[in-house]
């Protein structure tokens, strides 16, 4: 259940009730693909970091360990040791991502493992099961992500495909939420707003998913090379037709401005893998600026990552280290970025969640934004 508490624009601050607790929105979910967050990273860890929701990979849990593996453990509560709300994504983008190897016909997909090659399928009841079996808190609907840009007949016709599936999603999780055999009965189902950069394909497909009754709407497909203004049109376009009483999910976004600029038009949920990905490469997120620990100015600096955060790394290390660590390829390296880049999204969230609260989100927005892009 969401709970509006204050809008300020367009921005709202609100709290989603999930039987794994309740998540503070606007509220950023760390990527655990495949369990755990690249960068030996553990869900114990997350805790420290003020993350209040895990996403992990339907896909990649699919074939490793095997979902009925992980049902038989648990559930992924119990097997990665996170007592929060976990998001589970529906395999549908890792489909996109996979391309060559798939063949998409109205009952699902065919397509091949990266891993081994093997040939599985994968369609609305399909993906459902698997989350079911995973146990997670918010199951996503399977859809279609296509290529931006993607011709208007062909991204027409998938949108209306991926509204199909998304009924039958309902359909077997509402069976599947009923058997004794399972271990969330009370798992939550979000629906995926498509359409590709077609403003009107995306209304007539959020007019038709807003009518379900979901306990949540995504907005899916984006993020995926178009550019950024492109992306803000999108959102508000359609965020005017998405339910004010559940929870808005921008799917893989993004940039901390991203997300500020989502924020300011509506949005209340994120994911991205930018934060870990970018960290393991040396690329931090700071108050001041994105700065590249890479770098040989760094080799004496004793000062932390960001003078004013109070992650676990910026307590206890100097910028001279961790740039040791960089060019001497240690793992730790990559552990101690990670964590900084983490908290500084999570805490960024709850300065968004704070400025909101107190009727000053505008000027923050305004401040903001002209820091939080800057490279140093």
């Amino acid at each position: 259940m969401y709970k509006l508490i204050k809008q300020e624009g367009r921005a709202r601050l609100g709290d989603f009730e999930t039987v794994h607790g309740t998540v503070h929105m606007p509220a950023f979910m760390n990527v655990a693909t495949t369990g755990a967050i690249r960068g030996a990273v553990s869900a114990h860890d997350l805790k420290e970091l003020h993350c209040q929701v895990q996403l992990c990979n339907t896909y990649h849990l699919h074939l490793r360990p095997g979902d009925e593996n992980v049902h038989t453990l648990g559930g992924l509560h119990k097997f990665t040791g996170w007592d929060g709300p976990i998001l589970t994504d529906s395999g549908g983008f890792q489909v996109f991502s996979l391309s060559k190897l798939r063949k998409i016909t109205e009952e699902g997909v065919h397509f091949r493992s990266h891993i081994d090659g093997h040939r599985i399928f994968m369609g609305p009841e399909e993906s459902m099961q698997i989350q079911s079996n995973l146990a997670s808190t918010i199951a996503m609907a399977f859809d279609e992500c296509v290529e931006n840009p993607s011709p208007y007949d062909y991204v027409k016709k998938s949108s209306d495909r991926t509204i199909r599936w998304l009924k039958r999603c309902k359909a077997e999780m509402d069976r599947l939420n009923s058997l004794d055999t399972t271990i969330n009965k009370h798992q939550m189902l979000f629906g995926i707003n498509q359409g590709g950069t077609y403003k009107d394909i995306r209304v007539e497909n959020i007019k038709e998913i807003a009518g379900l009754g979901l306990d949540g709407y995504a907005i899916g497909g984006l993020a995926v090379g178009e550019p950024a203004e492109v992306m803000y049109e999108i959102i508000e376009e359609v965020e005017p037709f998405m339910p004010a009483d559940r929870p808005r999910y921008h799917m893989g976004v993004g940039t901390p401005l991203n997300i500020l600029e989502a924020v300011h038009r509506g949005v209340d949920l994120f994911d991205c893998v930018m934060p870990s990905r970018n960290a393991r490469h040396g690329h931090i997120f700071t108050s001041q600026g994105i700065i590249n620990m890479n770098n040989a100015k760094y080799k004496l600096d004793r000062r932390p990552l960001d003078e004013h955060c109070g992650c676990p790394t910026c307590q206890k290390y100097s910028r001279a280290y961790i740039h040791h660590l960089i060019k001497c390829g240690e793992m730790l390296a990559m552990r101690l970025c990670v964590m900084h880049n983490l908290y500084f999204y999570n805490t960024l969230m709850e300065k968004i969640r704070t400025a909101l609260s107190e009727g000053r989100f505008e000027e923050f927005y305004r401040e903001q934004r002209e820091i939080l892009g800057r490279r140093i």
